[in-house]
């Protein structure tokens, strides 16, 4: 295939929520160029990006696919994106390897409320960026309402390009307002006729247009002198301005397209190898340590690997991006994260599931390689003599979590096998074993995630599995002091057992004062690995048990605080004062005051008016305003507090917290509830006391198992 130099190699990146026509464009986009001779479609499921089985099932990507065209000399890599947060991990990673990120909006919606996470994540890195309006050609098509949304999500960057002529079924034309020219298509689409502006149009394209130069001259000191000079600028004079701007992330060009019919797809394509900034024109890439790494064909040869695929076959494909320097097949690399030496065998250029052999690629380029052998994701290739790390992908907190069980015991083992391999496909996908809840648990982005998970396991890796919710992991406290004591006793035939204890148990908070009462002789504060402090004194006075038995009765202390009394939860925040006990001479050992221990602390725990607490979660849910009222009445059934709701454009910010028993399945009511168009992130709060009905529920469902 043909090597293109690092100033004609355009990154884009498609982005946009579900059914906003990615897929479509990016199949027009081949046609267009020629690549393939007939357009494929969702609907007949061979599109040459949507080539899974899986995403032949759902009708919708699932994964990001890689792709490219050439357009008049130039090479577009595309990268397709699925549309919805489920799968935020595919778009993450593509847009962290973008030069430019094309966000499709459908005309018929405007901006969605599933599109702010996307923008986080271009915002984050202050990418280029262009606004596509597709679907102009649908009845219930409303640009000017779309186009308003959009400035209001996003502000006075976006940067009106084009406006469509009889939009709606009879869309047919496109204003140009950078090249003033009338784009009429056929009903066939395609390349359209160039037409003088029509003179209903005239007043309106010049006013736009004058807007249009004024937004390209003051991105350049230079070209702003030169509008003031001459009152205008050229086409030229407007494409620099324009792409300064886009690469300061302060201009966002809006283009307007039918893909369905190919309609304004070649004239965007164009812009993309005209204006859209190359890697080697935007800002210079940073590195783990803070420091700028120049995109240079000279500078040294560095690999960021952006994502894995284990495919059929074939085995492990590290996907990547040549951020300086080239690299050619023969080459061997050292892995900055691990120091491991790689040699690339192989190199490609990906189209869906072709695969295209090439030589060598240079700085800019979005590339292949196969048999990485210790190589994942987020990890950075070097040549030899170069230690450079890159800023890796920063991927979202799991929205769900489940626990998953293999239903053939002898799979165990395989299953975690397995589930490795997946989460080096998608770094979204995180899985622990708790050993607090017993549970392999397996975290995600929400319920259509899930589904994909569950299918890839069943169907790829051949393992029969059952998700389940997971279970709750509570803690247990106490809310006021108890004295107590207890006497272990044992004697079976030569040396017994005995221990004595007396303690005092009481809850334990920051800043409280020392204990009254007893002599302080040590004082031990142990940090729980579950949360929470235990704080242990040895108040003995006179010997009346040794102090190296001390030790012992911590240690039954603190195992029964990992096995609380009432529900066999995490015990935290509490401080025990051994004060006083009796020893025997012969019959008094670790066991016995370990057992005494034990029991005289279950014993006061459950005198000390005990208490469950239970995790809360902080959620943040953005919704749109008219479904607000929807939101706001399942909160409140899932014993939710409101902390605060505010305005984000045209939509609400929901503040709330919510405790997470109540929180299962949440992704897929609030999916439901506002047919897709609320979004969600959540973050752990707070221990809090649960109420005392479901507290009673707890210790009999305990109980009923325990026995």
């Amino acid at each position: 295939m043909k090597v293109f130099d690092e100033k004609h190699i355009k990154n884009i990146v498609l982005l946009g929520s579900s059914k906003s026509g990615k897929t479509t464009l990016a199949e027009t986009m081949l046609f267009e160029a020629g690549l393939i001779n007939r357009r494929g479609t969702v609907e007949n499921k061979n599109t040459v990006s949507d080539y899974h089985e899986i995403e032949h099932e759902r009708s919708g990507s699932v994964y990001a696919t890689s792709l490219h065209t050439e357009w008049r000399n130039y090479k577009i890599n595309i990268i397709d994106t699925p549309g919805l947060d489920d799968f935020i991990g595919e778009i993450a990673s593509s847009v962290r390897v973008a030069d430019t990120c094309v966000f499709l909006i459908n005309a018929q919606h405007g901006v969605e409320v599933g599109t702010e996470l996307i923008w986080n994540y271009i915002d984050q890195f202050a990418k280029p960026t262009i606004f596509v309006f597709n679907q102009l050609d649908h009845p219930k098509s409303n640009f000017e309402a779309s186009l308003e949304s959009a400035k209001n999500q996003f502000g006075s960057a976006v940067t009106l390009m084009q406006y469509p002529l009889n939009e709606g079924a009879n869309f047919n034309g496109i204003i140009d307002l950078l090249k003033m020219k009338y784009y009429k298509f056929s009903e066939q689409g395609g390349k359209p006729e160039k037409l003088p502006i029509p003179e209903s149009e005239t007043e309106k394209a010049n006013r736009l247009h004058n807007e249009l130069v004024e937004k390209a001259a003051e991105n350049d000191e230079h070209l702003m002198e030169l509008y003031f000079e001459k009152g205008t600028l050229d086409e030229d004079e407007m494409k620099q301005g324009l792409k300064i701007g886009m690469a300061n992330h302060q201009v966002f060009p809006v283009f307007c397209i039918s893909a369905k019919n190919d309609m304004g797809s070649g004239r965007m394509m164009g812009f993309i190898d005209n204006v859209a900034p190359s890697s080697i024109d935007i800002k210079s890439e940073i590195t783990e340590d803070g420091n700028e790494l120049a995109h240079s064909l000279n500078g040294p040869e560095v690999l960021f690997v952006y994502k894995t695929a284990l495919e059929p076959n074939l085995g492990k494909m590290s996907y990547f991006k040549v951020i300086s320097g080239e690299v050619k097949i023969g080459d061997e690399l050292i892995n900055h994260q691990n120091g491991h030496a790689e040699k690339i065998n192989q190199l490609f250029i990906v189209d869906g599931h072709k695969r295209n052999p090439i030589n060598k690629l240079v700085v800019g380029d979005l590339g292949a390689t196969l048999k990485l052998k210790s190589t994942e994701t987020n990890q950075t290739l070097c040549g030899k003599g170069i230690d450079v790390g890159i800023r890796p992908i920063q991927f979202p907190e799991a929205k769900m979590q489940m626990a998953i069980i293999a239903n053939n015991n002898s799979d165990d083992d395989k299953l975690g096998e397995v589930l490795h391999k997946i989460h080096q496909e998608d770094s979204t996908i995180t899985y622990e074993y708790s050993s607090e809840l017993k549970q392999l648990l397996v975290s995600m982005q929400g319920e259509l995630h899930l589904a994909v998970l569950q299918w890839v396991i069943e169907h790829i890796y051949k393992l029969s599995v059952e998700f389940v919710k997971p279970k709750i992991p509570y803690r247990e406290t106490i809310q006021k002091m108890v004295d107590t004591s207890y006497r272990h006793k044992k004697q079976s035939g030569g040396a017994g057992q005995f221990g004595e204890v007396y303690m005092k148990v009481e809850p334990y908070y920051e800043g409280m004062p020392e204990p009254n009462g007893v002599n302080i002789r040590n004082k031990e504060i142990i940090e729980l690995e579950w949360g929470g402090k235990f704080v242990f004194y040895n108040c003995i006075v006179g010997g009346v048990i040794d102090a190296r038995f001390l030790p012992s009765i911590q240690k039954g202390i603190m195992e029964k605080m990992a096995e609380g009394p009432l529900t066999g939860s995490y015990v935290r925040d509490v401080r025990v004062m051994v004060y006083d006990g009796k020893m025997h001479a012969v019959d008094s050992n670790d066991m016995a005051f370990k057992i005494a221990g034990m029991k005289a602390f279950k014993q006061a725990f459950m005198q000390a008016n005990p208490k469950i607490l239970e995790p809360v979660t902080e959620l943040d849910i953005l919704v749109p305003e008219d479904l607000l009222g929807e939101v706001m009445t399942d909160l409140q059934s899932r014993r939710s507090t409101i902390l605060g709701i505010e305005a984000q454009g045209a939509n609400q910010l929901i503040k709330a917290k919510t405790p997470l028993a109540e929180l299962d399945k949440y992704t897929t009511v609030l999916r439901s509830l506002t047919q897709g168009r609320a979004s969600f992130k959540k973050k752990f709060a707070e221990y809090a006391p649960v109420p005392s009905d479901i507290q009673e529920k707890l210790i009999k469902a305990y109980q009923s198992t325990d026995n």
